[in-house]
């Protein structure tokens, strides 16, 4: 069973997103903010992190960042979510993020990139050959 961790700091999106997630045969964590959900993918290696980008403590970006830096932890594929990103950020391009999804997004569209990422699984950023389809789609 895949274990997904949610970084998302308004509780009702947070309940809702493991509600569908649960539904879909995933064992959820969650955390409130960027620095919890750190924690969180140091102690339990989810097999996907979902984040928001708009959160306090570490937002959505230091998270990507943190993540990404550690070799442990680093090929964790991540999707955002969020309802933050400004038209032509140029953080969006070079995040090293798996997917960038706008709040709100159906959950169909949800739950398929995220089982679409979790049969890559863990994978390098930045690097010729990637399978990660925002690299495959940057590339082409």
């Amino acid at each position: 069973m895949a274990v997904l961790l949610i970084a998302e700091d308004d509780e009702d999106i947070a309940m809702v997103l493991a509600r569908v997630f649960k539904r879909a045969g995933m064992t959820v964590l969650r955390a409130p903010d960027g620095l919890a959900a750190l924690e969180l993918v140091f102690q339990e290696r989810p097999d996907l992190l979902v984040t928001d980008l708009g959160m306090p403590r570490m937002d959505g970006w230091e998270l990507i960042e943190a993540v990404r830096a550690d070799p442990d932890v680093g090929r964790t594929p991540i999707v955002v979510l969020s309802g933050h990103l400004r038209p032509g950020d140029p953080r969006a391009g070079t995040a090293r993020c798996c997917a960038i999804l706008l709040k709100p997004c159906p959950n169909d569209q949800l739950l398929a990139t995220v089982q679409e990422l979790l049969e890559i699984g863990p994978h390098q950023h930045g690097t010729a050959g990637s399978p990660c389809p925002a690299e495959m789609s940057v590339s082409v």
